[in-house]
């Protein structure tokens, strides 16, 4: 909830800066005119100049632009602060510079008497109740929490919820092998060895049995039964 769009705090902050350069510029450059306070000289840095004109002017400017540029509740208010304590300090700083020494004060204001009190306004005192003013309206802006802060607050929320987490790292098989190192060679998956089907076996070619013819010149053995030839034969190509 501290973060807050930038145009919360933006027309104060424009105003303040404006404030501040008008504050810081018209006590050195005022003698130009004839509207400053004495001694009538431009880009004289007395010592009451400093302390109550120049030194509020650079908190209304400092206080200014961190309204412009923060989106941060804390921060804008800080400057919204900043701002405040300097215009109170362009209303109280006259009163109380009586009590310094005379070389501290600023002198009195240049002019007659219409003059005089459009000097005392619109370099001190009025200008200091217009810069608390638009501070006081910044701050009240910054303390309070619009809709529009809580939709962005639960826009980012969800968005918060809803992002991408980092993966585990998933668990390795034992029965894998560990992750191969940067400096060994990657392995080469070996392909399963081609199946060749078995050679069917050619069965031997039957041996055939050819009765060899009689011949004229057997002859039979007395005694005996004539002997008939056997022999095996094959035909030629049907083995060694």
């Amino acid at each position: 909830m501290l973060r807050v769009p930038r145009s919360r705090g933006a027309l104060s902050g424009v105003i303040l800066v404006l404030l501040g350069l008008w504050g810081g510029l018209a006590a050195v450059a005022g003698p130009y005119f004839h509207f400053a306070f004495a001694p009538d000289k431009a880009w004289s840095f007395t010592s009451g100049r400093v302390w109550l004109e120049i030194l509020p002017a650079c908190a209304l400017l400092v206080g200014g632009l961190i309204l412009l540029v923060s989106a941060n509740r804390a921060t804008a208010a800080a400057g919204a602060w900043i701002a405040a304590l300097g215009g109170a300090w362009f209303i109280v700083g006259g009163p109380l510079s009586l009590l310094w020494s005379a070389t501290d004060r600023l002198g009195p204001p240049v002019g007659g008497t219409t003059r005089q009190v459009a000097e005392q306004l619109a370099l001190l005192s009025g200008l200091g109740v217009v810069a608390v003013f638009f501070a006081a309206v910044a701050l009240g802006r910054l303390a309070v929490v619009g809709v529009k802060d809580a939709r962005l607050a639960e826009r980012e929320a969800a968005y918060v919820k809803e992002a991408p987490t980092a993966e585990e790292p998933r668990p390795v098989r034992e029965d894998r092998p560990g992750p191969i190192q940067a400096t060994q060679p990657f392995p080469r998956r070996a392909g399963r060895a081609p199946v060749t089907p078995p050679e069917h076996e050619v069965p031997p070619p039957a041996e055939r049995t050819v009765p060899r013819a009689a011949e004229p010149t057997d002859r039979r053995v007395a005694g005996g039964p004539a002997q008939e030839d056997t022999r095996t034969f094959r035909r030629p190509g049907e083995g060694a």
